[in-house]
């Protein structure tokens, strides 16, 4: 851990922040983007994302979407994920920086995961900024 940011390489870490991460990644999973039911148990009702391309998605409008989205359709290419780092930002809430990269496209995200009253992560805010060509990280 440095400066209470939590790396998936780094022992220990914070279990929220871990479970955070498995979720997060289990939302760039093919099978989980093409099926609504199995995306939407991962998604808060209150759910907002400011995407890559500055539009702003609802909870409706990201499981409709979701599958026909990159790494959601049949030959789509796949997500990439790297360098997560995580925060406990307080009980129930963890804050995830990350970067993907889909095709030539690379962008920094940010996610809120709340737990739910049900003990669940929901994913509860998203954003993502494209990175310049040639930018290295972080």
């Amino acid at each position: 851990m440095q400066n209470g940011r939590h790396a998936p390489e780094a022992l220990p870490q914070h279990p929220d922040v871990t479970e955070a991460i498995v979720r997060e990644r289990r939302l760039h999973d093919p099978s989980v983007r093409h099926f609504g039911a199995l995306a939407e148990a991962l998604f808060d009702p209150d759910f907002i994302e400011v995407g890559a391309s500055g539009r702003r998605w609802t909870h409706a409008e990201m499981v409709a979407a979701l599958p026909t989205l990159h790494g959601g359709a049949e030959n789509s290419t796949p997500i990439t994920a790297e360098h997560f780092e995580g925060t406990v930002l307080a009980p129930g809430i963890v804050h995830l920086t990350y970067e993907t990269r889909i095709e030539d496209r690379h962008a920094r995200r940010s996610s809120i995961w709340r737990r739910d009253a049900a003990g669940e992560f929901r994913l509860y805010y998203h954003q993502a900024t494209p990175v310049p060509a040639g930018t290295a990280w972080p």
